[in-house]
């Protein structure tokens, strides 16, 4: 596995990670896509065992304003555009712009074609965007977020108040350059009026590739309507229902997510 290196998109400075492939292995790349608070260095090295477990490459990167990679200027000011850089508060479109935008242009630089992307929460409603409008091999979501429900409001509530006055702020920022930008840019958002219409399920319909989407029943930020309205839209999609797991599949439930994955790779 190779350490995280920069590389300049549109002005702006990303951390990525690549993970090499094993030898003469002919599996599509897998994409990791962070949490609304995530980075390369909060997936630890379960990247690099997933990976190493099913013999295909892959590549971690941190979104702007997470990691290592380059923050957003005055993040909890107006929201503007200066030479087609945002900056401020992020958009209610903002995981669009990132499925949309960023994330095509970040393969396109990095010769990637037709991966398969692994999203966890925002990264999987970004995955699952992506999906809807471009060729991947294959799309995984643990914990994705198709439409906005009071428990995640309530969830990211309580969160601002544990950054505020309690230990979420000291606990985060090893793993940001800026752990005010990256904590802000999430939390403004999501606790936005703006945001409360949020909803994606129609767009979903769009997606033709395979699609496997992991949930927890004890997950603090969606409930199981988050993959059964995922499956209403996309026929082919196979759902892993997680008990006793919460908000995190990947490190609650490592085995079940593993088995899980190595069997959805092998069936492409």
């Amino acid at each position: 596995m190779k350490p995280p290196t920069k590389i300049n998109l549109q002005g702006v400075a990303l951390e990525v990670m690549k993970i090499p492939a094993a030898v003469n292995s002919t599996w599509p790349t897998l994409v990791f896509l962070h949490e609304g608070l995530g980075s390369v260095a909060m997936w630890r090295d379960w990247p690099a065992q997933i990976c190493e477990r099913l013999g295909c490459a892959g590549l971690v990167y941190s979104r702007r304003g997470y990691g290592q990679s380059d923050a957003l200027p005055d993040v909890r000011g107006p929201s503007s555009a200066l030479n087609g850089k945002r900056m401020g508060r992020l958009l209610p479109d903002y995981m669009h712009h990132e499925a949309l935008v960023v994330l095509p242009s970040l393969l396109q630089a990095l010769g990637i074609s037709r991966p398969v992307l692994l999203g966890h929460s925002d990264g999987g409603t970004i995955a699952l965007l992506h999906a809807s409008r471009f060729e991947v091999a294959g799309c995984v979501v643990m914990a994705p977020h198709v439409m906005v429900e009071d428990i995640s409001v309530q969830a990211i509530t309580a969160a601002r108040s544990a950054y505020e006055n309690g230990p979420l702020r000291q606990r985060l920022a090893p793993y940001h350059a800026d752990v005010d930008c990256a904590f802000w840019q999430w939390n403004d958002v999501w606790l936005s009026e703006a945001f409360r219409t949020f909803d994606i399920r129609p767009e979903l319909t769009g997606i033709s590739a395979p699609l496997l989407a992991i949930q927890g029943d004890a997950d603090p930020y969606g409930t199981m309507a988050q993959i059964d309205d995922i499956a209403v839209a996309v026929p082919q999609a196979k759902l892993l229902k997680l008990p006793g797991c919460g908000h995190s599949p990947q490190r609650d439930q490592p085995e079940a997510v593993g088995q899980a994955l190595q069997a959805f790779m092998s069936s492409l």
